[in-house]
């Protein structure tokens, strides 16, 4: 009721704290969405991927959003989010891929965009980060890309919810985390667990035995292959050239399966196999989360018989395309562990 001086009472009908009055202040803003349901943007290169994602059993309903990516005459992009009011108040997702320096800053104007627009919490799925093996510097001069590409996603505004979730898969070095600042909060995930399934199916599954290329490898994965012999390999440096040589392990008469998070031209991975079947390995094949296989690297393995399986994610979108149906390689798809990464 009015008091004297006309002013509502507190709760009474039509006051602020009237609860149709809270109500229709909080709808202007947008309702707050299903916590059980997410909606899903993705960069064209991730079309794939995201399908299968939204398809993936689930305690989350995962939505798929439009955004049109087109480019201004100046090559500059053009971007649109479809159905930029609809989403206010809900959970957001976008899946990106830095694969390839020139799409990265139109995903980063979505990604910036996309919290500001009153979303309730804002996720950003980032399955390989690219510039993670520059993560250190060396000698004096060198730019430390890791660092740079963190900072970039620090500055990602806030949503209603607060800092921006940032899910990444097997980064280089998990010292990286310290890279980032407090508007995001890099999550950690790694695809290690597809390896394990496929490693429990194979004829000669008792007679695996894992090995790293390198200590860096080790101690990056050696917790995840509890029960697993393991084999570790180093490079050691010779005059101009850096050899791999069989630092502890045996793998004499073994099935060995190379672990690693990336691959770029493949170089190390064969000269560690080749190692590895002098000392009497029957058999090698290889893992890494990440198949960045620059200028088609990946033909010195489709055209040669040393791997019995080369497993890799489909977390490098543009390898996908060009192994997929092709020996040795098999492409494990992260959509599943994705799906139970948003459910967190």
């Amino acid at each position: 009721m009015p008091t004297a001086g006309g002013e509502e009472q507190p709760g009474s009908p039509g006051g602020a704290d009237d609860p149709d009055s809270k109500r229709a202040r909080r709808d202007s803003f947008g309702p707050w969405g299903d916590p059980k349901k997410k909606y899903l943007y993705y960069c064209p290169q991730m079309a794939e991927l995201a399908a299968s994602i939204a398809q993936q059993q689930s305690s989350l309903k995962i939505e798929l959003g439009e955004i049109s990516w087109k480019r201004f005459p100046d090559g500059f992009p053009n971007v649109f989010v479809e159905g930029a009011e609809t989403i206010r108040g809900k959970h957001v997702a976008f899946l990106a891929s830095f694969n390839n320096p020139e799409t990265i800053f139109e995903q980063i104007s979505v990604i910036y965009s996309l919290p500001k627009m009153f979303i309730a919490s804002f996720t950003l799925i980032l399955p390989f980060f690219p510039t993670g093996t520059a993560e250190r510097v060396e000698r004096e001069g060198e730019v430390p890309t890791a660092v740079t590409l963190a900072r970039i996603l620090s500055h990602i505004p806030l949503s209603r919810g607060g800092p921006t979730s940032t899910i990444i898969f097997d980064i280089h070095a998990l010292q990286e985390r310290f890279y980032f600042g407090d508007n995001i909060t890099p999550c950690f995930e790694t695809g290690i667990p597809l390896l394990l399934k496929e490693l429990a199916e194979l004829e000669d599954a008792k007679d695996v035995v894992i090995a790293y290329p390198d200590e860096g490898a080790m101690k990056r994965f050696h917790t995840m292959f509890v029960g697993f012999e393991e084999v570790v390999c180093t490079k050691v440096r010779q005059g101009d050239k850096r050899l791999v040589t069989l630092k502890e392990g045996d793998p004499k008469g073994k099935h060995v399966v190379i672990v690693d998070d990336l691959v770029q031209s493949g170089g190390t991975l064969i000269e560690c196999g080749k190692l590895l079947q002098r000392h009497g390995a029957t058999r090698i094949s290889a893992y890494c989360t990440h198949g960045v296989f620059p200028n088609d690297s990946y033909k010195k393995f489709t055209d040669s018989d040393q791997f019995s399986n080369f497993w890799i994610t489909d977390s490098c979108p543009q390898t996908v395309a060009l192994v997929r149906g092709k020996k040795p390689f098999a492409v494990l798809s992260l959509a599943g562990r994705i799906a139970r990464a948003l459910e967190i």
